[in-house]
């Protein structure tokens, strides 16, 4: 438990500090770097690279940009304790026309986090979701979704749909949850785009190449099933032996790369997103209290 609530607790302050630095004008990459150095000073890591997703990017983008004030900025920020996640995102604009659409995905996620108890079906939350984004005159975006945490695991099977998928699946007591609504003006679906450079081990298996069993023998050890960057990577091995690596790896199926996922219309997305124990009494872990 206390575990669950210290890597609640620097997900939440390092979401708050991500977004103070989030302005016109500063590029995304320092942003993320500064964000992942803050979850190591407060003896957290990263439970997945910290995330930008601007305007029609939903998710898994770490790009490299200088933000504009018209930008529908998400980010995402995940810690982990010992193995323990907390996982939580927000969406920051800067114009009075994108405000609405924010409000639209965070007013869902307080609806949605209001029915958190055990036996309560997955499809009554995204019930909840749907209904409170589409009163807001958008679209929740159908095939994101939230998501069990486990030790080690950012997915652990469980999803938390975002509309009422007729999962009659039921939350128990001591399930680690994450909630995240997105609401868009677009189809009210995500693609696969470009490749995103974050990575994840999916089969461990015996690798002949030199490099690529010495950077896999890496990542295991410090990164474990979670999500990595390759921007991790080049900071401990030359690029071209992390390149060499990567690819062989890929190939071999060892390592799954994750796209980008974009809004299918090319509508605007915004996100919002705590971690929550389920209990009676259930705990949001990532609020700042």
């Amino acid at each position: 438990m206390e575990e669950i609530k210290k890597a609640g607790k620097i997900a939440a302050e390092c979401l708050e500090y991500g977004s103070g630095l989030i302005k016109p004008g500063r590029n995304t990459l320092e942003i993320l770097d500064k964000i992942e150095e803050e979850i190591y000073k407060k003896n957290g890591k990263p439970a997945f690279p910290a995330q930008i997703s601007i305007n029609n990017v939903a998710a898994h983008c770490i790009p490299d940009c200088i933000i504009k004030k018209e930008d529908v900025v998400k980010l995402d920020v995940g810690v982990h304790y010992n193995g323990m996640i907390g996982d939580n995102a927000r969406t920051i604009v800067f114009i009075d026309e994108h405000r609405k659409l924010v409000e639209a995905a965070e007013k869902a996620l307080d609806e949605a986090l209001k029915s958190v108890k055990p036996g309560v079906k997955v499809c009554q939350i995204g019930r909840v979701i749907d209904e409170t984004i589409s009163g807001y005159g958008y679209k929740s975006v159908r095939n994101l979704s939230g998501h069990l945490l486990e030790k080690y695991e950012q997915h652990a099977g469980l999803t938390i749909p975002n509309y009422d998928n007729k999962d009659n699946s039921k939350l128990e007591p001591g399930m680690l949850i994450a909630i995240e609504p997105f609401a868009t003006n677009g189809a009210g679906l995500i693609e696969d785009r470009k490749d995103s450079g974050i990575y994840k081990v999916m089969n461990v298996r015996n690798v002949r190449e030199n490099s690529a069993r010495e950077v896999l023998k890496y990542i295991i050890k410090e990164y474990q099933t979670l999500p990595f960057a390759k921007r991790w990577l080049v900071k401990k091995f030359p690029e071209f032996k992390v390149n060499l690596a990567l690819r062989l790896l890929k190939k071999d199926n060892v390592l799954h790369e994750y796209s980008q996922l974009w809004e299918k219309g090319d509508g605007l997305v915004s996100q919002a997103e705590h971690t929550v124990l389920v209990d009676d009494e259930s705990i949001i872990t990532t609020k700042i209290r």
